[in-house]
């Protein structure tokens, strides 16, 4: 070939890279948009007025874009779900580098304590997660199906992260359950809805700011930091039922 074909060819290439790349940058622009209209729709008109069209008017582009970037509303609606503005990431709650060393290394009691701490902060600083929580308690649809499979790999990796720091025995599982859905409830309750503010106390204690909030995960590290004495008593206890059992049996 000569060295003018060369130099053509060379042109061209360079040509269709750039348009290439600024394609990708639009769409990315594109798909950011309209993850935050889903979020813009909902805090403004509520989920009643979610859809395609009032979507796609919000980010101001065409409806034919959410069909093509993320096959329909569903798809759509699964990426809000898994932005970290709609629910905390893994280094929002454990830290990453120094800080995930640190906590790491802290007593079993005092990094999930910890850990909790975070959480608690990040659901209730997103008003509009709050909103969607409440709402999959009476409704299941494409968004909080989404939801459900965002908090479930959530989940699981923070008790892959709680199985790295030897915890004592117990159902880890089930305890971390009985805690976060806690906060779910403690949170939805203390949001302001429609204008009006939330509950501020329950049962008698603030749950409308840090200061009670405090409380409740200096009660979760109390409570964790006893685990080992209350899996002792409750293994001690099974025992002497076995033996009542055994007992009577002879």
């Amino acid at each position: 070939m000569s060295p003018l074909g060369d130099i053509v060819l060379s042109l061209t290439g360079d040509l269709y890279l750039g348009q290439h790349v600024k394609h990708q940058k639009n769409r990315e622009e594109t798909e950011a948009k309209l993850i935050q209209a889903i979020a813009e729709v909902l805090a403004e008109k509520g989920f009643g007025k979610l859809g395609v069209n009032a979507v796609a008017r919000q980010a101001g582009v065409d409806k034919v874009l959410i069909y093509r970037y993320f096959d329909d509303l569903n798809g759509l609606m699964e990426a809000y779900a898994k932005s970290s503005d709609f629910w905390p990431s893994a280094t929002e709650l454990l830290g990453e580098g120094d800080e995930l060393e640190r906590l790491s290394a802290m007593p079993f009691a005092d990094g999930f304590a910890e850990v909790f701490r975070r959480y608690a902060k990040a659901i209730r600083s997103r008003p509009l997660t709050l909103e969607i929580l409440a709402w999959e308690t009476i409704e299941r649809n494409a968004l909080t199906i989404a939801i459900e499979d965002v908090r479930e790999s959530m989940g699981l990796e923070l008790m892959a992260f709680l199985e790295t720091m030897n915890p004592p025995n117990a159902d880890w599982q089930a305890i971390t359950n009985i805690i976060s859905g806690g906060i779910h409830y403690l949170a939805i309750r203390s949001r302001k809805v429609a204008g009006f503010a939330g509950i501020t106390t329950f049962t008698g204690m603030n749950i409308a700011d840090d200061t009670g909030w405090d409380r409740l995960i200096d009660s979760i590290q109390f409570l964790i930091s006893n685990i080992d004495g209350i899996d002792s008593a409750a293994n001690l206890n099974t025992s002497l039922q076995q033996e009542e059992l055994d007992h009577e049996h002879k």
